[in-house]
C-alpha cells in the first residue's frame, strides 16, 4: 500500500482537472446513456484530458514434463503469479494542433517464473526485469505536433490518451519528440494490440520478430514523423536503444546506439463494417549487441565454460527485419487479423523478445449477437522461430536475456541430453480469451493460453497457461 498511494494520489489530482477554455471548433457529442466504457466521460472540448487505466492479471499453470530444467527456464512444476498496472494519463492542447503528453506508470507484481522460458511470454504487463523497482516512473512525456494539409476537419476516430484532438485535418503530417512507446504507433492492429482488452501474450499482441527500440519497462525517446490521410499512411521514426540487451539505461549517443522504423500503410477498403488495412513495416538496429557466431566459436576452442554472448559484443552492431500486418473487419460483427515477422538473427535479441521469425492469425467476435455489445472473444494462433546459429548458442549451453535451458556447469546436478540443451521446435502458441462489459469502465476476462514447446524445446511442456484479468478504465 505505501508504494501505491503516491500514484494515486497522481490520479486522484489529475481527475479533478476542471473542465475549461471550450473549442468552439470542436462541438461536443455526449455519448447516449449506459454506452460509455470509461468511468469519466471525456469532454472533446476539454484543453485538459485526465484519465487512468488500471490492469491485473492472475496466471498459472499445472506442472509439466521437463527432463531437465535450466536457470532462464520455465519452471516445470505448477505456479502461480500476479501482476498489476496502474497508467495515468494527463495531456493539455495549448493549441488545436499541438498537445502535451505526461503520463505516469506504476507497475507491481511478476509473471510465471520471473517472465522467463517462453519467447511469445504469457503477460504482456509484466516488466521483462524482475530486478526492477515498484515505485512509479514516467512512462510517456512527448510534445504531440499535428501540421495540416488540408483546410478540411473530421473527428478524430483515434481520439484517447495518446490523440487528444477532437477534429483532425483530413491531410497532414504528425510529429511526436521526447519519451514514448514505439508500440503505441507502429504494427497497431485494432484486433491484436491491446493486452487489458484483447489478447495477452507478447507475440500475439506484438510481432514478436519486431526488435523494437524500447527499455526493459517498454519505452524509450525518440522522433516519429508520420504523415496521415484518408487512404495511406506512412511513419519514420529515430528512436533510442539500452545500452545493453533489455537495459533499463537508454543509450544517448547516436552516433552508436539508434533504431529506424519505416511503416506503411495502406486503407484498402473503407466501406463500414469492412474495412481492411495493410501495414508494411521495416526497421534496423545499431546498437552494442553480441554476435551468436563468436560466442559458439569461442566456447567450442574452450568448452570448459558456457558460451556468453556478452563477451562478443561489438559498438554498432546491427540487426534488420521486416513486417506484415493485416486487418479486416468482416460485416461489423468479427475482425480477422494476420501478422508476418522476420529479422536476420545474428546478433543477439536486445529490446523485446527472443524470435528470429513468426506467424500469427486470428479473430474476434463482438457480443452484439448475444446482446452483450461490449463483450468480445478472440482466437489467435502464432507460431514463433529462431535462426540456425541462435538455436546452436542454445544447444551449446547458452542464455539469452529469457531464454536458455541450460543449468550452470558448476552445478552438480545439471544434466543434459547427449545432443545438448536444445531439442528444437517452433514455439506454438494459442490463445482464447473472453472479455466481459461489467459496468461503463470496468472489466474482467477469462483467458486460456496452450504453448507447444515452450522456448523452442521440443523437451519441455507442453503448458497450459490460465489467466484471469481485472480492468478498469477512467
Amino acid at each position: 500500500m505505501r508504494l501505491l498511494r503516491p500514484t494515486l494520489v497522481i490520479a486522484l489530482a489529475a481527475l479533478a482537472v476542471p473542465a475549461w477554455a471550450k473549442n468552439p471548433e470542436s462541438p461536443e457529442t455526449a455519448q447516449p446513456p449506459g454506452t460509455s466504457t470509461t468511468f469519466i466521460d471525456h469532454g472533446r472540448t476539454d484543453p485538459f484530458w485526465a484519465g487512468a487505466e488500471v490492469n491485473s492479471i492472475f496466471q498459472a499453470h499445472p506442472s509439466f514434463g521437463a527432463p531437465y530444467t535450466g536457470t532462464n527456464s520455465l519452471h516445470p512444476g505448477g505456479e502461480v503469479a500476479i501482476s498489476g498496472l496502474l497508467t495515468v494519463f494527463s495531456a493539455y492542447r495549448p493549441h488545436r494542433t499541438t498537445e502535451i503528453i505526461l503520463d505516469a506508470e506504476m507497475a507491481v507484481g511478476g509473471g510465471l517464473s520471473g517472465a522467463l522460458g517462453i519467447a511469445g511470454f504469457t503477460n504482456l504487463d509484466v516488466v521483462r526485469n524482475p530486478t526492477l523497482s515498484n515505485e512509479p516512473y514516467v512512462a510517456r512525456f512527448e510534445i504531440h505536433q499535428m501540421i495540416p494539409l488540408s483546410s478540411i476537419w473530421e473527428p478524430n476516430d483515434d481520439r484517447g490518451p495518446i490523440s487528444t484532438f477532437a477534429m483532425v485535418p483530413r491531410h497532414r503530417l504528425e510529429l511526436r519528440l521526447g519519451k514514448m512507446s514505439t508500440a503505441d504507433l507502429f504494427d497497431i492492429n485494432p484486433a491484436g494490440s491491446d493486452s487489458h482488452l484483447q489478447f495477452m501474450n507478447w507475440t500475439v499482441d506484438n510481432n514478436g520478430a519486431y526488435d523494437y527500440a524500447a527499455d526493459t519497462r517498454g519505452y524509450t525517446y525518440g522522433l516519429i514523423v508520420e504523415y496521415q490521410g484518408p487512404f495511406i499512411e506512412a511513419r519514420f521514426g529515430e528512436l533510442m536503444l539500452p545500452k545493453v540487451a533489455n537495459g533499463i539505461d537508454i543509450d544517448f549517443d547516436l552516433t552508436k546506439s539508434h533504431s529506424e522504423q519505416l511503416e506503411v500503410e495502406i486503407k484498402y477498403c473503407r466501406k463500414p463494417g469492412w474495412a481492411g488495412t495493410l501495414r508494411v513495416l521495416g526497421y534496423e538496429n545499431f546498437a552494442n549487441m553480441g554476435s551468436y557466431q563468436e560466442a559458439i566459436d569461442a566456447y567450442l576452442k574452450d568448452p570448459t565454460a558456457q558460451p556468453d554472448i556478452t563477451m562478443h559484443r561489438h559498438v554498432g552492431a546491427s540487426k534488420f527485419g521486416f513486417g506484415l500486418n493485416v486487418f479486416q473487419e468482416l460485416g461489423g460483427i468479427a475482425r480477422a487479423f494476420a501478422r508476418g515477422g522476420w529479422n536476420d538473427g545474428r546478433n543477439e535479441s536486445f529490446a523485446y523478445t527472443e524470435v528470429n521469425d513468426t506467424f500469427e492469425i486470428g479473430f474476434d467476435l463482438a457480443g452484439k449477437i448475444w446482446r452483450r455489445p461490449f463483450d468480445k472473444i478472440g482466437l489467435a494462433f502464432v507460431t514463433n522461430g529462431i535462426s540456425d546459429v541462435n538455436r546452436e548458442y542454445l544447444r551449446l549451453g547458452g542464455h539469452g536475456f529469457l531464454l536458455g535451458d541450460a543449468c550452470l556447469f558448476t552445478d552438480p546436478t545439471c544434466t543434459r541430453r547427449p545432443s545438448g540443451y536444445l531439442n528444437y521446435g517452433r514455439e506454438n502458441i494459442v490463445e482464447l480469451y473472453y472479455n466481459v462489459h461489467i459496468w461503463r469502465g470496468a472489466f474482467a476476462a477469462g483467458d486460456i493460453q496452450f504453448v507447444d514447446n515452450p522456448g523452442y524445446n521440443q523437451d519441455r511442456g507442453p503448458v497450459w497457461v490460465f489467466s484471469l484479468r481485472a480492468h478498469l478504465e477512467l
